[in-house]
């Protein structure tokens, strides 16, 4: 067939001798299976089980398929798909999930509210929890970055907002864990105002510190209230330790000093008694009551003499002598 097609050595081919009619079969036959293939392939897509696809026909929103295999008209529709995987982003550095050498101290720090710098890294988890709304207000084909991009810029002023509003001290270590909250919520509140289909769900501070200029005096200054602490703590201790011991002893002595002076009410209430049992006496027998007491009160105070002499008044001179000792001996 070649030899037929090509005519013979002796002649060149002519136009004539070409079967148009069967090369026009062969081409429209290869043509209806390629636009078959095509269709075939264009009007099945499959999103995988992370993913949500949103269908556009001609232009207008259409539906969102889930995850599976679905179909639909190809040239008239569009599909484009959209993770919803929760993803993380860590700021202020470019995107990056882990820490880079080549980046600038820089670029982290935030100033505070007391007028001095700190470095501050965070890092936020979101995701897409509207495909259709971040397709419509955030997607761009040609720039797989974008939503990320307005993102960071929404974060980053929002925890520069925050961190102004506190001071240094505060931002390094009360605050820490209020100014991510409040930062978590303003960012959310701004990314709803865009309607861009975006949902923060976490935010951590990574990173927050002196600038490295600064850091020896503020490790100096961290030591000593620390060492402040410990020695709270001590003495905390040391008073725990002490002041059982002195309410104790206190308790000791109130109960000593209310037994000496119920002793002592005891004893004057004695005594008392015994000089209003000494004035009835008196009363009733003057002479008596007199000489007895006198009597008494000259018996105690001989009693510490060591030596005693008496001496009758009527006499003009010391006679006769008496020895007391020894006559009280005898």
């Amino acid at each position: 067939m070649a030899a037929q097609y090509r005519g013979s050595r002796d002649r060149p081919l002519r136009p004539e001798d070409i079967p148009w009619d069967r090369i026009l079969l062969i081409s429209t036959i290869a043509l209806v299976v390629m636009t078959v293939v095509y269709v075939v392939f264009s009007a099945v897509y499959r999103v995988e089980a992370h993913e949500k696809a949103v269908v556009f026909r001609l232009g207008e929103y259409h539906n969102t398929s889930g995850p599976g295999l679905h179909t639909c008209i190809p040239i008239v529709d569009r599909v484009v798909k959209v993770s919803v995987e929760d993803r993380s982003l860590r700021l202020p550095m470019d995107g990056s999930s882990e820490r880079t050498n080549d980046v600038a101290e820089g670029q982290t720090l935030v100033l505070t509210g007391d007028l001095n710098a700190a470095s501050v890294e965070w890092t936020i988890q979101w995701k897409v929890n509207d495909p259709l709304e971040f397709v419509t207000r955030f997607y761009k084909a040609d720039n797989a970055d974008y939503p990320q991009d307005v993102l960071r810029m929404v974060a980053q002023t929002v925890m520069h907002r925050l961190v102004g509003d506190h001071s240094f001290d505060e931002v390094l270590t009360a605050m820490r864990g209020e100014i991510a909250e409040e930062a978590r919520l303003a960012t959310q509140e701004i990314l709803n105002r865009y309607e861009c289909g975006i949902e923060i769900l976490g935010l951590q501070m990574q990173r927050v510190s002196p600038p490295a200029r600064v850091r020896p005096a503020f490790e100096e200054v961290n030591a000593s209230i620390q060492l402040e602490k410990q020695s709270l703590h001590e003495a905390e201790r040391k008073r725990n330790e002490l002041l059982p011991k002195a309410e104790a002893e206190a308790s000791k002595l109130r109960f000593e000093a209310k037994g000496y002076a119920a002793r002592r009410e005891a004893e004057a209430d004695g005594e008392i008694e015994s000089l209003n049992a000494r004035a009835t006496a008196y009363h009733e027998s003057p002479v008596e009551t007199r000489t007895r007491l006198y009597l008494e009160a000259m018996e105690e105070i001989m009693a510490g003499v060591e030596s005693k002499t008496v001496i009758e008044a009527p006499l003009g001179r010391i006679w006769p002598l008496l020895n007391s000792r020894q006559g009280v001996e005898q």
